[in-house]
């Protein structure tokens, strides 16, 4: 197969993002101690600003086909790879810090966390179930890594282990699945699989069992419930460097191949895999908001937190149409930025020896340090879904996606059990703002590095400054949805 010019241009931010990576892992082993974090974060932050810009400037509005079909360029690859670069930058800077600190700021951490951004941009992009199959593996194999990088932590490496038997695991059940679309379908691009499906006449059990496995498979990669098991315990285990890495920018690869698959490749089963949906939905926001009450480390509540966030986007794919899709585009993308800014304060008031993962450790914080739990306050209300938060708004457009399709009772126990989530967001802003600073144990210090100081004050404060512009938002979304669907 001859490669031309637009198979090169749609896959060129990958291509630029891989060399990258390995290029900042070869300098690594040559440059001198004392250069090696400077030439990999800076390298690493031009790359990332390069794979985003390229993604924008050569996206097309409607989907153009390349390397023989296995890849595609749109404009929802376009936002969300773009999003996924300029997530992981971010990252990075708040990471900085606590990284070094701990001796994690290395080529290693900036080689995995290039790869896994390769792997998550060929998600985005598949048009077959291999390429999609191998930039998941991408991105697992970065991210089992990454877990257990801090190799004097007992914790990490048990994290690790876990995260990496039951990711294997989902794995065999997603390509099992993938191979029994294969043998019945006679295709593995994606956009042929739901009309491959209508012509098959044979039995409908051999159908719903590949259904079943390619669903069980997606839902065990995002964490949803039942298949949750691995998200507390990674979320907890893992260095925060990692953990923010884990809980933002591969919830916008999970969305695309989500939508990809059920909504694209599987649409002829709509209605099969909509009522697997809903129940998933349901009790994924019931356990997530409900456990992350009961929960004492903060990372740990969080993790329940995305859970239950899961169940909330998954509403909108489960309505079917192209306004649910665009608002759980909206709604994850959203998340993935105040969840950023949530993980950036903790990263933030961590230091030597101190982690800052007991929400205990946060009493009193408004003494010690306003700025910072005023922060984070706007954080926890976004992630509530407290008017005039952004986090509000996302929750509404979702909402009201859901009504439009008719479900509105499913609305009103997404509200009830969003009102019990709200529980553990404002327990922090209680513990910040009316217990008495803590004495028993080191005392948080927050003292960022200043590109760190800034960003975090520019991401605080969005959730509720962008808040009369963020219909755009929904604008853009829908256009990007509207042309596939």
């Amino acid at each position: 197969m001859t490669m031309t010019k637009q198979d090169i241009l749609i896959v060129l931010p990958e291509i630029v993002i891989a060399l990258m990576a390995c290029f900042i892992l070869v300098l690594d082993l040559y440059l001198p101690a004392t250069k090696k974090q400077k030439f990999g974060y800076g390298l690493s932050m031009a790359t990332l600003a390069v794979g985003a810009a390229l993604s924008l400037i050569y996206s097309e509005p409607a989907p153009v086909y390349g390397l023989n079909g296995l890849v595609l360029m749109d404009s929802l690859s376009a936002i969300l790879k773009a999003g996924i670069c300029i997530l992981t930058a971010c990252v990075l800077v708040y990471g900085r810090s606590y990284a070094n600190i701990r001796g994690l700021w290395k080529g290693e951490f900036f080689a995995l966390t290039l790869f896994g951004v390769v792997g998550m941009m060929v998600m985005t992009a598949s048009n077959h179930l291999l390429s999609l199959y191998v930039g998941l593996e991408l991105l697992a194999l970065c991210l089992y890594t990454m877990v257990a990088l801090r190799i004097d932590s007992t914790a990490a490496s048990e994290a690790a282990m876990k995260y990496f038997v039951l990711g294997a695991l989902a794995s065999g059940i997603l390509l099992y699945g993938m191979s029994l679309l294969y043998g019945l379908t006679g295709t593995l691009y994606i956009n042929e699989l739901s009309a491959s499906i209508v012509r098959h006449d044979g039995s409908t059990l051999p159908r719903t069992m590949a259904l079943i496995l390619v669903l069980v498979g997606l839902l065990f990669k995002i964490g949803a419930v039942p298949f949750h098991m691995w998200v507390p315990d990674v979320y907890e285990g893992s260095p925060t460097s990692s953990t923010v890495y884990l809980a933002t920018a591969p919830k916008l690869a999970g969305f695309a191949i989500i939508l990809r698959l059920l909504a694209d490749g599987l649409e002829s089963l709509a209605t099969e895999w909509q009522g697997m949906l809903l129940v998933v939905s349901i009790i994924s926001l019931a356990l997530g908001n409900i456990i992350a009450i009961a929960q004492s480390n903060i990372k740990r509540m969080l993790a329940y937190s995305a859970i239950a966030h899961v169940g909330f986007f998954l509403l909108g794919i489960f309505t079917g149409e192209a306004s649910g899709y665009a608002s759980a585009m909206a709604y994850i993308l959203i998340y993935a930025a105040v969840t950023l800014g949530a993980f950036g304060v903790i990263l933030a008031l961590s230091s030597e020896g101190v982690e800052a993962d007991l929400i205990e450790d946060y009493s009193g914080l408004n003494q010690s340090h306003p700025w910072a739990a005023f922060i984070m306050l706007l954080l926890m209300f976004s992630l509530a879904g407290i008017p005039p938060t952004i986090g509000f708004y996302a929750k509404l457009s979702v909402l009201q996606a859901v009504v439009n399709a008719g479900m509105t009772w499913v609305a009103v126990v997404a509200v009830v059990l969003s009102v019990i989530g709200a529980f553990y967001y404002l327990r922090i802003v209680k513990v910040m703002y009316f217990d008495d600073l803590a004495t028993s144990h080191p005392g948080l210090q927050f003292r960022p590095k200043q590109d760190a100081r800034i960003l975090l004050t520019i991401n605080g404060l969005a959730v509720v400054v962008l808040m009369p512009w963020i219909g755009k938002l929904t604008t853009l979304c829908e256009g990007a949805i509207g042309v596939l669907f």
